[in-house]
């Protein structure tokens, strides 16, 4: 006989969704590559419906460019084996270019001021990540979560 509880399992609702990635710092995006998806651990910032991150030159600008590109987002928060919550997000993947037009300008001064929310220092001489100079965001398009609880924890 098992000791371990039957977990139970709920749809998160938007706002429960929101407020995850809101919380959280560090995701993957997914993203096919070739014949293949390849996951890349990110830090990121969550405002507005959008994921804001940076990235560097390599194997995912390669496989989505510089324009929209479809990609999936996850984050999960886990305290326990049937104790975690999971959020997945598929929508576009944009560059943001510091040197584009007026609008492009002013949406990486934005882009880059969320980012400082989580290191102040991203953009001036002392960046500890400076080799990570693409600034990105990816629209929250599609928004699933999901919830396991051990039985009888919900009530």
């Amino acid at each position: 006989m098992s000791t371990t509880p039957t977990p139970e399992f709920r749809t998160l609702d938007r706002a429960e969704c929101d407020a995850l990635l809101a919380r959280n710092q560090v995701g993957r995006i997914a993203y096919a590559r070739g014949n293949r998806i390849d996951i890349q651990p990110v830090h990121y910032v969550y405002e507005d419906g959008w994921i804001y991150g940076r990235t560097h030159h390599g194997a995912l600008l390669e496989a989505t460019g510089e324009t929209w590109w479809p990609v999936a987002f996850e984050v999960d928060e886990a305290e326990e084996l049937f104790r975690w919550r999971s959020v997945v997000v598929h929508g576009g993947f944009y560059t943001v270019p510091p040197d584009g037009v007026e609008d492009e300008r002013r949406e990486w001064e934005q882009a880059v001021a969320l980012l400082r929310r989580l290191m102040p220092e991203a953009f001036t001489p002392d960046d500890p990540a400076a080799f990570r100079q693409v600034v990105f965001r990816i629209a929250a398009q599609d928004v699933t979560g999901r919830e396991a609880l051990p039985a009888g924890a919900a009530e």
